[in-house]
């Protein structure tokens, strides 16, 4: 099969994919046609189908595996399928490993390496709270194939593990440089900070919100795991608690940006910038991989509020 990762504009291509979402739509003349989110494990591509009632087009809906034939051309800066035939595949004609996105680091590796940073944890309380959760082998078996987003950063299995490693990395640094953090609240903090996501968005393929992520969101989420924990330790300060779970709330750094608590402890304030740092780089990598062997600019990018280009070296 042809990833998507490998197609160039002008190429027609036959291929089996993923529909992620479908989504009907009308042209300015009022012509109904579909708008498509085709996935495989490398990423996404738009597609359109601008005659869904002809004869080439099979009956589809979201999530389905379809076996599409069409035109690549570029549209905004970006690739996009003119769909000409759809049909469903049979099971036998793919293999579902190909369309999920997966980390490019082991998983076992990288779970390792976050075990040792428990392992640092001191605190007795703290460290009895990482515990609680490394031994439930249910969340665990989550947590390490989970992904961190549904877009915009780490939106691929094993994601959220290679995020949380990433901040835990930049915490250690902070740790290193500035005497007024406590390591023993930060590592923990950093661990727990984004365990909400494990509720907040289903399992892959669908990698969407999930009734609580659309109702109470991965933070709200993660406040409660981290006091489902805390009740389970007897003689857990109140006061260490009450910290923790605001590092955890105050992590995103703005009201605006979905945190109810701007950080107010040394702890959250260093938390929020490893965050933002991870999923701000991790997000232009993302993009530049998408665009690779493109050296021009790459055209406005929400997120940044700029127009994005690699530099020249």
């Amino acid at each position: 099969m042809r990833f998507i990762n490998t197609l160039h504009e002008r190429e027609t291509i036959r291929g089996i994919y993923l529909c992620k979402t479908k989504r009907t739509a009308e042209t300015r003349n009022g012509k109904p046609y579909d708008n498509l989110l085709l996935q495989d494990k490398t990423g996404t591509l738009d597609g359109k189908i601008w005659d869904p009632n002809s004869g080439g087009i099979a009956d589809y809906d979201e999530m389905d595996f379809v076996e599409v034939l069409g035109e690549v051309i570029s549209y905004n800066n970006n690739l996009q399928l003119n769909i000409k035939q759809l049909r469903k595949p049979y099971e036998d004609e793919y293999n579902p490993a190909d369309y999920m996105p997966t980390t490019e680091k082991s998983v076992d590796g990288m779970y390792e390496e976050l075990l040792s940073y428990i392992g640092k944890v001191e605190n007795t309380y703290l460290h009895q709270l990482l515990e609680y959760f490394v031994k439930d082998e249910a969340f665990i078996k989550r947590f390490k194939n989970h992904s961190a987003a549904k877009s915009v950063h780490h939106g691929f299995a094993g994601g959220l593990l290679e995020h949380t490693l990433s901040i835990l990395k930049m915490c250690e640094y902070y740790v290193s440089a500035y005497e007024i953090l406590n390591k023993d609240l930060l590592y923990t903090a950093a661990i727990f900070h984004d365990i909400g996501k494990t509720k907040e968005l289903s399992t892959f393929p669908e990698n969407d919100y999930t009734d609580d992520g659309q109702l109470l969101g991965h933070i709200v989420i993660g406040v409660e795991m981290i006091g489902e924990g805390v009740r389970t330790i007897e003689g857990f300060p109140e006061k260490l608690a009450s910290e923790l779970k605001h590092c955890v709330i105050a992590h995103h750094g703005e009201l605006e940006y979905g945190s109810p608590k701007k950080p107010a402890l040394a702890e959250a304030v260093a938390l929020h910038y490893a965050d933002a740092t991870d999923a701000k780089l991790q997000t232009l990598t993302e993009i530049f991989k998408e665009k690779e062997g493109n050296k021009d600019w790459l055209g406005y990018n929400r997120l940044f509020e700029s127009n994005l280009r690699r530099s020249s070296i």
